[in-house]
């Protein structure tokens, strides 16, 4: 509450009005309801303040819980009253684009703090996972034959190179399959992966296991393979089915994919995005590596009322195996490739093993990718039922910086909204209305938010204040969100956090932004008397704290290490080679994280 009362006064210099009838609302509510004022019920305000931003005014129906005076809230009444006529509740002609800032920074900053939800609502969120696998069940049993059928012919217009190219590499063995970084079915560590024991009939017909977990039939590498388990269809390892944070209202459901699984999954993804990302058609339509053309698209769509910017609600949960068999049924090894790779069952918490009708939850390599692809296709199929003819190539290239998909972050022209809408939930898909804008001045794409042309997009506090210097995550988010608040202006704020690492005993400097110190931004460069020109290396030295963390033991041996190091010098991105000296000893994501204090690069 005391940083709560230091962003306050920072709003207040922003727009020049009152914010203490705020502050003791606002502790009043946190008294009596606690963290959940702040983590979920201000977000809700916030959300509602978007709503009313789109739809040009404030309504009754709308901030639910909050007291009402004349035609606006009275909470940051002083903010709204230079955005919203106070009698009518109508936007003003020409709103202050401060106050805009300052109530979703306020109402919204503290959305998604890296807290656990309260158990209720992890079974509500997996109660809901299992309701979305009944509704795709339902979908797939009313989505229309014509529709189907333009959604495939729409599809092979736009995918048919794309899939030609991967069809191919999977029918002459030009894959070249990789593990992630994240978690296994079976709890293997990260170098443990390279040593699989278990793999799949299914696979086994398009992926023959002595092919692809060797790099050479040498004798003497094949028979170190030969305990591999082949399992049968019905003995297959099913999905491990988690929550993740992401909000305090709700968790993020995941899937943990088994390793054999995940292994081809990025095989696959890799021949994807070489075909799709080396040409413009249909390459500029989507991408799942870059953020930045749908966060530009929203601004134009913000600035001149032609792009709409929409959300999905649980998209890859409500993309089903029958769409992507859709789009890939011209193309039989890529579609039985595809299906070898997709676990087809899942362990739901709760629920025991099911079988599952989506494609995949997120999790999955291929998940993100083929939602964009199904999302992008239903998108200009419904653009050729409003044309009411079937679409051309050069007319889908008509639409290129019109229509933008990342995964379900879609951006399409306003005046094919309802169409697309209708469409998608034609399909089984549910628009997130809160969360998309197409009539106002306010678009959100992509974690950017831009109002008339303006960035409104927020700073937000991902984990509490740390207490100690032992609270390490806490120390390294912390010195992250103060930096960026220090950069948007939010002085009184910053020095709030700066003070309080003083009372833990953290070194703080200055440093740049390209220092490996934990240190902070400042306009009036580094500090004299804290800072040091290194003799050896000519550049100036500062003392403060460095992350140390080291990857856990792991070593790797046998044919195992001889792939790993093989597949990294095939990988298609020179970023991904491993360039860290002792991949083969040491592996994996460091299961503590420490802060080291030394002298170091200041810039």
């Amino acid at each position: 509450m005391l940083f709560l009362q230091q962003i306050l006064q920072d709003l207040e210099d922003l727009c020049g009005t009152s914010t203490q009838a705020d502050l003791k609302e606002i502790s009043r509510r946190y008294e009596g309801e606690g963290l959940s004022f702040l983590t979920i019920t201000l977000p809700s305000f916030g959300k509602d303040f978007e709503k009313s931003l789109d739809q040009g005014r404030v309504t009754r129906d709308l901030f639910q819980g909050f007291t009402w005076r004349r035609g606006l809230p009275r909470l940051f009444g002083g903010f709204l009253e230079c955005v919203f006529d106070r009698k009518g509740g109508w936007l003003l002609d020409d709103p202050s684009i401060p106050a805009i800032i300052a109530i979703r920074q306020i109402t919204l900053m503290f959305a998604k703090l890296d807290l656990p939800c309260a158990s209720w609502r992890i079974d509500k969120a997996i109660d809901g996972y299992m309701q979305c696998e009944q509704d795709v069940r339902v979908a797939d049993r009313t989505i229309p034959d014509h529709l189907m059928l333009r959604f495939k012919s729409i599809g092979n217009l736009l995918w048919s190179e794309v899939f030609q190219s991967v069809d191919e590499d999977i029918f002459y063995g030009r894959l070249t399959p990789r593990h992630g970084p994240g978690s296994t079915a079976e709890h293997l560590s990260s170098n443990a992966k390279w040593l699989m024991q278990e793999w799949t009939l299914r696979l086994e017909r398009y992926f023959p296991h002595w092919e692809y977990l060797v790099s050479a039939p040498w004798p003497h590498l094949l028979e170190q393979i030969e305990g591999v388990n082949v399992l049968e269809p019905g003995q297959e390892r099913p999905v491990r089915v988690i929550t993740v944070p992401k909000t305090l209202k709700t968790p993020r459901i995941i899937a943990i994919e088994p390793a054999c699984m995940m292994f081809i999954q990025q095989g696959i993804l890799g021949s994807i995005e070489r075909a799709l990302f080396r040409t413009k058609f249909p390459g500029q339509f989507l991408r799942w590596d870059d953020q930045t053309p749908n966060q530009a698209l929203a601004l134009e769509g913000s600035k001149y009322g032609d792009l709409a910017t929409l959300d999905l609600s649980e998209a890859s949960d409500r993309v089903s195996n029958q769409h992507v068999r859709a789009l890939l049924g011209n193309f039989p090894n890529l579609q039985g490739g595809v299906d070898a790779c997709r676990s087809r069952k899942a362990d739901v918490p709760g629920h025991g093993v099911i079988r599952l009708s989506k494609f995949a939850s997120m999790g999955s390599a291929l998940c993100f990718p083929f939602e964009s692809m199904v999302f992008l296709t239903i998108i200009f199929l419904a653009i050729e039922q409003r044309a009411n003819h079937p679409l051309t190539k050069k007319e889908l290239n008509s639409f290129l910086g019109k229509v933008r998909v990342y995964g379900d972050d879609i951006i399409v022209p306003v005046d094919y909204v309802s169409s697309v809408i209708q469409m998608l939930e034609t399909f089984g898909f549910r628009v997130n209305r809160s969360k998309s804008f197409w009539t106002g001045k306010f678009r959100e794409s992509c974690g950017k938010e831009y109002y008339d042309g303006n960035d409104v997009s927020i700073i937000r506090q991902r984990s509490v204040f740390p207490s100690s210097l032992r609270d390490v995550e806490e120390i390294i988010s912390t010195v992250a969100f103060r930096n960026h608040l220090y950069k948007a202006g939010f002085w009184k704020s910053a020095a709030f956090i700066d003070r309080l690492f003083d009372s833990i005993g953290f070194e703080f400097p200055i440093v740049g932004d390209e220092s490996p110190v934990l240190g902070r931004s400042s306009l009036l460069g580094l500090d004299p008397d804290s800072s040091w020109l290194d003799e050896h290396l000519h550049a100036p030295f500062v003392k403060g704290y460095v992350e140390s963390s080291r990857p856990p033991k792991d070593p790797l041996g046998e044919y195992g290490a001889l792939i790993k190091c093989l597949v990294s010098l095939e990988l298609r991105d020179p970023e991904d080679l491993p360039v860290f000296s002792e991949h083969l000893l040491r592996s994996g994501r460091p299961s503590v994280r420490r802060i080291k204090l030394k002298g170091a690069p200041a810039v």
